[in-house]
């Protein structure tokens, strides 16, 4: 079946589902015990692949931007992976590995690689935003709650 192939994000308004995963240094991160804040999102394709590494340097640079806001790469890839890319690009926020993109199935980010897609959740647990490719920093902020976006 490659219904996986033609799915969109899930929609505004949607309950975010819950998960938890690692990030790269092993610490459990579980959605549900974030609540009261924002979180972002973003699922790429692979670590230090050309588009993957701009689109996470570029939340990067505007970090001052995410104030108060919970942010994630997520990818199958492992802690190793992971590691050496934060280190390289000096991200401040980690990285979550998804393997056999359980999670991603849950988010339709799934597929013979994970579909570059982001996701930002309100604090109350909903979507707020969802988006294939790469978004730009500023079309992000613009959902955030109360507008206070970049």
């Amino acid at each position: 079946m490659i219904s996986w192939l033609f799915s969109d994000p899930l929609p505004v308004g949607t309950p975010a589902p819950d998960f938890t995963l690692q990030t790269e240094k092993g610490k459990t991160v579980t959605l549900s015990k974030l609540r009261g804040q924002e979180v972002l999102l973003v699922w790429y394709p692979g670590d230090d692949t050309m588009i993957c590494t701009k689109q996470l340097c570029e939340i990067r640079d505007s970090w001052a931007a995410f104030a108060g806001m919970a942010v994630f790469g997520v990818n199958p890839q492992g802690a190793e992976s992971h590691e050496k890319f934060v280190a390289k690009h000096k991200f401040p926020f980690p990285l979550l590995m998804d393997p056999g993109q359980k999670v991603g199935q849950l988010y339709h980010t799934h597929g013979l690689v994970a579909k570059r897609t982001v996701y930002l959740i309100g604090a109350d647990g909903t979507i707020r935003y969802g988006k294939r490719g790469k978004p730009s920093v500023e079309e992000i902020l613009t959902h955030r709650q109360g507008g206070h976006g970049g």
